[in-house]
């Protein structure tokens, strides 16, 4: 990868561009084993909830990465094999990862926030045979392991202790710390995320080992050319998540920076107090944490010694109002990204070389060929609303951050572009209009799937799980306009016959979703109603209840 760090305008950091994707690759060589021959290079600055501290360098995760290679090679996994890594920000997370890519493993990141069900579906789906776990995630793990045959090791961290869990700390104690990478191609399998469905059940992205590479140009733009001397980065972001994992853990690594682990929920006094301890410079934000921050601390500089240099954000728009605060009290632009999993960082904002503009996703990132293509693939003019796409190939070249197909799903993956080959355009679901400038302006989404708290969400596996409830006949989700959190999940119930409504069945339906989904999922307002709106065919008319929605707020 070429980037043109100097560059001073738009074009010139466009047109100078090249990916220069090698044949060979493999993320964890380049994320960690490249940088373990410094000894001294470190890493990871970790802290957990209960102020427990610890620092690891490269040569550190990459020691530990080898024994836990050669565990799961002792333990049976072979090259493809699907290795579930439910953990949250913590060095045992970085580890399995490198470890995983290493041994040519497929990494399958789940959030430590997920419920049973949705555990379930995703590790019977993948295949998975080993899941890595913590105390929070192994009772969750235990409730449904019966029910996955091919699921035959767990390896629990730290608390996770007990009959029928292998000790993490014993087993690396054991191992060898000799292991040597496996040669891989560009092109080879990494690591599988699942994405939220909108329809349907959540689709497996089956990712490259390339994937970085294809990240990087929009990741160190979107931080105004990161890496600069003393660069350290943070995030909230979960590590399971493209966003954690893509915008934060392994493209800091790829740079040979260190970042900061922390192990708690956010808060936004807390993020401040983090980013003051560690001199964190960097930092990927969602505008709801950015929110809360500003509220809870509208003088930051007034109470803590910042040495922050960026600021990205994504998920959802900023809006002028934090982006002035940030400028005015930070003394920054944040940088607001625009992607997915399938097709990560393609669109964004990079302050050091041309403007942002408030409330717009930002502009292509380098490598990235991006449009706004009507349904038969024609690239729509300047002002005209269509969906957000990215071709093939950028300037003659393949570009790398496409996902390789989704996992067991062929008719996903064939539906998700426009078009064969390189001028093949992939589907974003986004709708968006861009100006004369190249701005894109964000418009709404082709489907159902809307993102809530930096989250991105899908209607059907909320709804399938609110109808398991006995008192449930039917049930639609959106995402809701709300004056103080942007968007929220509301839920339309209709109940069974001879069913009340009432204030305690709501909260009931709320611990429901809440006990067998991650807590974002559950639905923040839940509005009972006597049938949902229907086409003819059957299908649950989403569109209608969101314009309903926006009508009561004036929108």
């Amino acid at each position: 990868m070429e980037l043109n760090v100097q560059a001073k305008n738009y074009e010139a950091l466009f047109d100078t561009f090249r990916w220069n994707v090698p044949a060979r690759y493999n993320m964890a060589r380049e994320c960690c084993g490249r940088w373990a021959e410094d000894r001294a290079r470190f890493a990871l600055y970790y802290e957990d909830e209960a102020g427990a501290t610890s620092a690891w360098s490269f040569w550190d995760i990459q020691t530990a990465a080898n024994r836990l290679s050669n565990v799961l090679h002792a333990l049976g996994v072979l090259r493809r094999d699907r290795v579930a890594i439910m953990l949250p920000q913590r060095p045992e997370t970085g580890i399995a990862h490198v470890a995983c890519y290493q041994m040519d493993a497929i990494a399958l990141p789940l959030s430590h926030l997920f419920g049973p069900d949705a555990l379930e579906y995703r590790l019977a789906d993948s295949g998975a045979c080993v899941a890595i776990v913590d105390e929070a995630t192994l009772p969750k793990l235990w409730a449904v392991k019966d029910r996955l045959p091919e699921l035959r090791h767990v390896i629990g961290v730290g608390g996770a202790r007990e009959a029928g869990v292998h000790d993490w700390d014993k087993l690396l104690a054991r191992a060898s710390r000799r292991f040597t990478c496996v040669d891989t191609a560009a092109d080879d399998p990494a690591l599988i995320i699942y994405t939220s469905g909108t329809t349907g059940n959540p689709k497996g992205a089956l990712m490259a080992q390339r994937t970085l590479l294809g990240n990087l140009s929009g990741f160190s733009c979107s931080h105004d050319f990161f890496p600069r001397p003393g660069d350290l980065f943070w995030s909230p972001a979960d590590w399971a998540w493209t966003g954690g994992l893509f915008d934060v853990l392994l493209p800091t690594w790829a740079c040979g920076q260190p970042l900061l682990g922390y192990r708690g929920r956010f808060d936004p006094e807390k993020a401040f107090w983090l980013m003051e301890k560690y001199g964190v410079r960097n930092a990927f934000l969602f505008p709801t944490a950015l929110k809360m921050m500003m509220k809870a601390v509208p003088e930051p500089k007034a109470r803590y010694d910042l040495n922050l240099r960026t600021i990205m954000s994504a998920g959802e728009s900023v809006g002028e109002t934090v982006f002035a605060w940030a400028q005015e009290k930070l003394g920054l632009t944040i940088n607001e990204m625009f992607g997915q999993t399938e097709v990560n960082y393609i669109v964004g904002n990079c302050a050091a070389a041309y403007p942002a503009r408030p409330g717009a996703m930002g502009r292509a990132y380098p490598g990235h060929r991006v449009a706004v293509v009507d349904d038969a693939g024609n690239v729509l003019p300047p002002g005209e609303v269509g969906e957000v796409c990215v071709q093939r190939s950028c300037r003659g070249e393949r570009d790398p951050v496409f996902l390789i197909e989704y996992w067991n799903n062929p008719k996903a993956t064939a539906e998700k572009y426009i078009g064969t080959g390189d001028s093949a355009w992939a589907r974003t679901g986004d709708l968006a209009k861009m100006d004369a400038d190249g701005y894109l302006w964000y418009q709404g989404r082709a489907d159902d799937m809307f993102k809530s708290a930096g989250y991105r969400i899908g209607p059907a596996e909320i709804e399938n799980c609110l109808v398991k409830h006995p008192a449930v006949a039917n049930a639609a989700v959106i995402g809701a306009p709300d004056e103080t959190r942007g968007t929220i999940v509301k839920a339309f119930i209709v109940l069974q016959p001879g069913t009340p409504p009432s204030v305690a069945l709501e909260a009931e339906l709320q611990a429901h979703v809440r006990q067998y989904l991650a807590p974002y999922e559950y639905p923040k307002a839940i509005e009972f109603i006597d049938a949902l709106p229907m086409t003819t065919t059957g299908k649950v008319q989403r569109r209608v209840l969101r314009l309903q929605e926006e009508e009561k707020l004036g929108k």
